[in-house]
């Protein structure tokens, strides 16, 4: 199905770049990997065309590789004569100002999954409606699922991590963070 879906794609949405990644056995965790300029079209193409019917967006979620960070929709077919999931997946090579395009318009759903991805990974949504952090504060520092991530050391004179409330393996991980930073800071210069 995913071979014959990105060809699908690549007929309907120019420059779209459609390419099928078969796991193993041949079903879970498929997927196929767009242009994230053409995320939208693609989309759109894939909810309102009569072959597809993705009716049911289920999940967006962001993933980062270090060189990369990706986006990744799932969506759902539930007609009964054909019920079908879709992974479809968008790299994103700017981890500074790393963006795609919103599809709040098409799916109200990822209205929330949206702002989650941006709050964890940074990644802006254009043309999102209200586009800001939902789980944490406005003025928290960086990006907590970022695996360059290292988390501030005080938020508004509270010790975010506390060393008698920390389990020694957390506060070794943080420590190693902090050196892998600093040794990163130093090449660099």
């Amino acid at each position: 199905m995913h071979k014959e879906l990105a060809d699908l794609i690549n007929k309907n949405v120019a420059g779209a770049n459609a390419i099928a990644f078969i796991a193993a056995d041949n079903k879970t965790d498929s997927s196929i990997t767009v242009e994230a300029s053409h995320l939208f079209k693609v989309v759109e193409f894939l909810k309102t065309n009569n072959v597809t019917s993705f009716n049911s967006l289920h999940v967006i979620s962001g993933v980062d590789y270090v060189e990369y960070m990706e986006v990744c929709y799932m969506l759902t077919n539930y007609d009964p004569a054909n019920i079908r999931d879709l992974i479809l997946k968008v790299k994103i090579t700017d981890r500074v100002n790393g963006h795609v395009d919103s599809i709040v318009k098409l799916f109200a759903a990822a209205n929330f999954q949206e702002r989650e991805v941006y709050d964890m990974f940074g990644i802006k949504f254009n043309n999102h409606p209200d586009l800001r952090r939902i789980l944490c504060p406005d003025d928290w520092e960086g990006f907590p699922l970022r695996k360059d991530y290292i988390a501030q050391k005080v938020y508004n004179g509270m010790n975010v991590f506390p060393d008698d409330k920390m389990n020694m393996e957390d506060r070794e991980f943080i420590v190693r963070q902090e050196m892998i930073k600093k040794a990163q800071e130093t090449k660099a210069q």
